[in-house]
Formats: C-alpha cells, sequence, structure tokens
C-alpha cells in the first residue's frame, strides 16, 4: 500500500505540476494566436440559423457546421444560385476565418459570377471591386501567409482587370486606372525619378503627430482646411480618407494637369459651382502651406494604402525600385505586387511535394506574366475629365527587367518535376524573340537589335551546348525568318501584323513627333507586302478562278489608309490623341480617309466634350486636295464604296 500511496503521489504531483506549467505556457499562446489571427472565432454570427449558432456555441461542433455549409455551397453553386452561396460564404467565413479556400472561392463568385450577371459596366464593376475588396481586406488579413491566396488575388488583376473576357473590360481598366489616379496622382515618367516618388510615400509619416514633429505645421493645416471646409459639409465630408484625395487630386488635374481642363476653363466654371474647390485651392496656393501639404498628402496616402487597400507602401517602393518603372494605375502592377508578397510570405508554408510545389511554380509565372504585361501596355495616359478609354501603350523598358529575372525563376525550379525550368526557358525565348519582331516592326530598331543579339548569346551561337544560328541572323533576317513561315501557312498573321506596327506608328512617330518610327513601320509593311505579290505560292488560283491570297494582298497594298482610318474613329483611342495625330499625319493619307472617317467621327466628336469647344471644320479640316482626289474617283466610277464606310465604322 505504501507503495502505491508514493506512486500516487508523485503522480499527483507531476499532474499539478503539468497544469501549472500549462497554465502557465497558456497565457502566453494565446496571446501569440491573436497577435497572428490563428483562432477561429468563438462568437455567434448575427443572422445567422440556429444549428450554426449551436454549433458555435458547442465549439466541436463548428468543423462539421462549415463542412454542411461548404458543401451546401458546392450544390448551389452547380445550380446557378450564386447570390445564395454568398450567405453560406459568408458565414463560412466567419465561423472559420483561416480557411483560406473559402475567401477565394467567395471572391471568385462575386466578380466572376456574379458580376457577369448585370448588364451595365458600372454595376459589374462594382461587383469585381468587391471580389477584390474580400480577399484584399479580409481574407489576407486572416491568413496574410497564405500563398494560394495572394495568387488569387493576383489572378484577379491580371486576367479580370487586365483580360479581354469580360465585355466590360475597358470600363474596368478606365476605372481602375482612375481609382489609383486619384489614390497616388500621376507618376514621372523617368524610372529614377518614380523611385523617388513612391519613395515619398513610403516614408511618410504614419500618423499626424509625426507627420507635425517631422514637418512643423501639419497639424494647423489639417485644422485651417477643418474650418474652412466646415460650412460646406453637406456636400464634402472633411476626412483624411481616399475623399480627400480623390478632392486633391481633381484640384491637381484642374490646375495644370488635365488638358480638358484647361480647354473647357475647367477652373474658372469650378470656381463658381464648387466652393469646395476654392478652399483647396486657396489654402494649398499658400506658400505658408507648401511643406505641409506634401507631409499630408503623402501622409494620407500611406494611412490609405494600409487601411483601404492592405498594402504596404514600402514594399511598393522596394518592387519598384527592384524591378520596374511600376505605374501602379495598371492592373498588372497589382498582379505582380501580390504575386512578389505571395511568395516573400507564405512560399515557406508550401509543402514542395509534387502536389504542392506547382502552386509556388504558377505564382512565378504569374509574376513574369505581369512584367510581360507591363511591357506590352505599361504605358498610360489618363486625363482625369475625359470619359474616353485609357490610352495605353509599350513601355520596352520592362523587356530588361524581364531579362534580368526569367533566370532566377529557372534556377528556382530546376530541380521541380515536370516542365521545371522549361516553362521560364521557354517563356525567355518565346518573349524576347516576339519583342524583338514588334520593336522592329514599331521603329524601334536600335532596341531591336540589341535583344537579337541576347538572344544569340543566349541560345544561339553563344551556346556551348545546343547552338543555333538562327537567333545569330541579320536582324532583318532574323525577324523576316520569324515570320514568313507563319505567313505562308496563317496568312491573316500577315494583315495582323502590318496593321499593329502602322497602328503604333501613327501614335508614336505621328502623334509623338518621331518620323524615323513611322518610316520604319512603311518599310515593313511595304515589305510584307511585295512578299506576298512576288511569291509564286502566294499566287495561287482556285478552281473557282480566284486568287487564293488576292484580297489579302490588296489589303495590304491599302493598309496604311485602313490603319489611320479605323484608328481615326476608334473610341478606344483618346479624342484629344486622335485631333493630334490628324493634324501631323501627311495630306496624302489625310485625302484618302476623309470622306470615309468624316460622317462617324463628326458623331463622335458631337457627343464628346471637345465637341462643345470646337467644331467638326475646326478640329478636323478638310485637307489640301480633297476635291482633286473626288474629281479623281469619279472619274474612276465613284466615291469611296458604302461597305467601305461600313467597314471602317465596324472596327
Amino acid at each position: 500500500m505504501t507503495h502505491d500511496r508514493t506512486i500516487q503521489a508523485v503522480a499527483g504531483a507531476v499532474l499539478i505540476g503539468a497544469v501549472v506549467l500549462a497554465g502557465g505556457v497558456l497565457t502566453g499562446l494565446t496571446a501569440t494566436a491573436e497577435r497572428h489571427v490563428l483562432r477561429y472565432t468563438n462568437l455567434a454570427v448575427a443572422g445567422a440559423p440556429p444549428v450554426v449558432a449551436l454549433g458555435t456555441a458547442i465549439g466541436a461542433l463548428r468543423g462539421i457546421i462549415v463542412d454542411y455549409l461548404w458543401i451546401k455551397v458546392h450544390i448551389m453553386k452547380q445550380k446557378g444560385l450564386y447570390y445564395e452561396v454568398m450567405a453560406d460564404a459568408d458565414l463560412i467565413t466567419k465561423l472559420q476565418p483561416r480557411f483560406s479556400a473559402v475567401w477565394a472561392f467567395h471572391g471568385h463568385n462575386m466578380a466572376y459570377n456574379i458580376s457577369v450577371v448585370h448588364n451595365t459596366e458600372p454595376e459589374r464593376w462594382e461587383w469585381v471591386k468587391q471580389g477584390i475588396d474580400l480577399i484584399r481586406n479580409r481574407g489576407l488579413r486572416y491568413n496574410p501567409n497564405d500563398l494560394q491566396l495572394h495568387r488569387e488575388l493576383a489572378f484577379f488583376f491580371a486576367h479580370k482587370i487586365e483580360g479581354v473576357s469580360d465585355d466590360a473590360h475597358l470600363f474596368y481598366k478606365r476605372e481602375f486606372a482612375r481609382e489609383w489616379h486619384n489614390v497616388l496622382g500621376r507618376p514621372p515618367y523617368d524610372y529614377e525619378a518614380r523611385i523617388q516618388w513612391i519613395k515619398v510615400v513610403a516614408d511618410a509619416a504614419a500618423t499626424l503627430d509625426q507627420a507635425e514633429r517631422a514637418t512643423p505645421g501639419v497639424t494647423a493645416l489639417v485644422e485651417k482646411l477643418r474650418t474652412e471646409l466646415e460650412p460646406f459639409k453637406d456636400r464634402y465630408r472633411f476626412a483624411l480618407d481616399k475623399s480627400f484625395l480623390k478632392a486633391f487630386a481633381e484640384w491637381e488635374a484642374i490646375k495644370g494637369q488635365s488638358a480638358y481642363a484647361r480647354i473647357f476653363d475647367f477652373e474658372t466654371r469650378t470656381r463658381q459651382e464648387n466652393p469646395v474647390f476654392v478652399v483647396f485651392d486657396e489654402i494649398a496656393g499658400d506658400p505658408e502651406y507648401a511643406e505641409a501639404w506634401k507631409a499630408l498628402v503623402a501622409h494620407v496616402r500611406k494611412r490609405v494604402l494600409l487601411d483601404d487597400y492592405n498594402m504596404d507602401p514600402q514594399l511598393m517602393y522596394e518592387y519598384t525600385r527592384d524591378f520596374g518603372p511600376i505605374d501602379w494605375r495598371h492592373g498588372q502592377a497589382h498582379a505582380l505586387y501580390w504575386s512578389l508578397k505571395g511568395s516573400e510570405q507564405g512560399e515557406e508554408r508550401v509543402e514542395l511535394s509534387v502536389d504542392e510545389v506547382y502552386r509556388i511554380v504558377n505564382n512565378d509565372r504569374i509574376k513574369l506574366q505581369a512584367m510581360q504585361g507591363l511591357a506590352r501596355w505599361g504605358r498610360i495616359n489618363l486625363d482625369l475629365f475625359s470619359n474616353d478609354w485609357v490610352s495605353r501603350l509599350p513601355d520596352p523598358r520592362w523587356i530588361d527587367v524581364i531579362d534580368r529575372y526569367w533566370e532566377q525563376y529557372s534556377i528556382k525550379h530546376r530541380a521541380t518535376r515536370g516542365p521545371g525550368p522549361d516553362i521560364f526557358m521557354g517563356f525567355h525565348q518565346n518573349f524576347l524573340s516576339s519583342s524583338v519582331r514588334e520593336l522592329y516592326r514599331s521603329g524601334e530598331v536600335k532596341l531591336a537589335r540589341k535583344y537579337r543579339d541576347r538572344l544569340c548569346d543566349l541560345y544561339g551561337m553563344g551556346n556551348p551546348q545546343r547552338p543555333n544560328p538562327k537567333f545569330c541572323a541579320p536582324l532583318e533576317i532574323f525577324v523576316w525568318n520569324q515570320v514568313k513561315d507563319e505567313y505562308t501557312f496563317q496568312s491573316h498573321l500577315a494583315a495582323s501584323d502590318v496593321a499593329a506596327s502602322l497602328r503604333y506608328a501613327f501614335r508614336i512617330g505621328i502623334g509623338q513627333d518621331r518620323p524615323e518610327v513611322f518610316q520604319k513601320a512603311l518599310e515593313f509593311s511595304q515589305k510584307v507586302t511585295r512578299y506576298f505579290k512576288e511569291n509564286e505560292y502566294n499566287a495561287f488560283v482556285t478552281k473557282m478562278g480566284s486568287a487564293r491570297l488576292g484580297a489579302l494582298i490588296d489589303n495590304l497594298e491599302n493598309s496604311a489608309v485602313t490603319v489611320f482610318a479605323q484608328l481615326m474613329v476608334d473610341t478606344t483611342v483618346d479624342m484629344g490623341e486622335r485631333l493630334v495625330i490628324y493634324r501631323r499625319a501627311p495630306d496624302d493619307l489625310k485625302v484618302r480617309i476623309y470622306d470615309l472617317v468624316a460622317p462617324l467621327l463628326r458623331m463622335q466628336l458631337e457627343a464628346h466634350p471637345l465637341g462643345s469647344r470646337f467644331p467638326f471644320e475646326a478640329a478636323f479640316p478638310e485637307p489640301p486636295g480633297l476635291e482633286a482626289y473626288r474629281r479623281l474617283q469619279r472619274e474612276k466610277g465613284g466615291k469611296p464604296k458604302d461597305d467601305d464606310d461600313a467597314e471602317v465604322e465596324r472596327r
């Protein structure tokens, strides 16, 4: 008995010690769990069905309830009951906020399934934004280290906003660019200046007290704004948030950034109609507050990024510094941000197994695809007071960035099963080849030669393992060899290449006064046309007696006229830009397209804000020689055909 008593006493002592020790550790564990949001909610969800409230109260049934709701959600989705899915998905996120798959599912349902049910662009855009906000501002705050959630969010920006699958994609691009123009303002074009521009926000004070200590006068500025704007609180509620940044961005645009504001003298009209602008203008224009304004705007921008967008200004600065001239008004910039952030915070939590490593590979692919999107269309020209679609042009500076980083990902995945590094090597080879082709056809010959040389070093005769002379051919031959086989079997590509080349030539060569670009594009167009006219294979005549490529050759010969006519009535190009291009274009081209585009262009101008300022005859005057051209057309048998008119309008 004594022996048993001794064992019981020792066991009791161990038990008491374990309980005491566990109690001491519990406090620290609980604090850590709270700090890192590692706990599920233990509160009943307001408005939840009784079974959910019961499961929440009991605790152990929470997992069973979530499973039940998850199965129900999938059944309703299959039936197309997307709105009904919303309520149950929301309950799951509240019961188990660290169940990241539901956040992704919920956000996708809003941005993709529910948005396309609506027929108006603004309604669709609201649902797309809500889907993005759900993951970015809620899901990732609960799951900051979840790689898949970061990748899903990056995909939304890359595909839903920057893709073309949604009929409202142009509206999304414009509204997104406007929103971020209001938040951060217009970035400088120069790369070093852009780095410093975003660094100002990253280094800004996190609180008003800190801003006042760093720049005395900030507090006085805020109080003056609050006092001066108080009488107008019914139309403008003063707060240091997105509304303040929007008012500031509009003030900047009216004071000098917006061409439309200058043309229509918005300042005079706004002064008469908007007392809030008058207050902003008087205080912002006061030299006494100059430094305080800079500090205050930078502080508010930082707070909005952190609080409203869950984005870290320091990371935004580092990514701009380390990668390239990021324009945060572009959806691909955000795809790049979230995929990079996901790698930094989430890769260590992914099991490097065959079933899981693909998550890392796919996330790295999104990074390169986002950079490719910025290279293709990364230069944004936005006027806040224009309702035209956002003007987007290539930014070749990103080609160097991709050339710098692709190899890192190739080496990183060298041991990955499946395609592994070949994915990134193939991407790089195809991207550089297409970049050479596009740069050359756009008249950027110097840059095209630079990247052809790079291809030669990596994949051509500079490659000791697999030397390939095709990558070292002279530039013109390299480009031509790259496309001629495609032209033989896919002749429609010739017309699209020529059209893209000439479109770039009109917008950059003529619109931005770079005649060498325009000349090179014309030479490229003429060479492609000669190839089809002189190649015997392309002269093949069908049994019906028609030339197989007769229509294509005819189109190529008239490509400059066709592209110019299409550009003049293209509503995705800013009306102001079209006006400049028309004024600078050669008269012989204007003569040939004037009667084709004038009726539709007149209607577009009259419906545009510029139309109230400029009559059509002043904005797009008849070119010299038009009457002689019309006379010649009549002698040949008629004016431009109606179907040509219809084709121009249709395109």
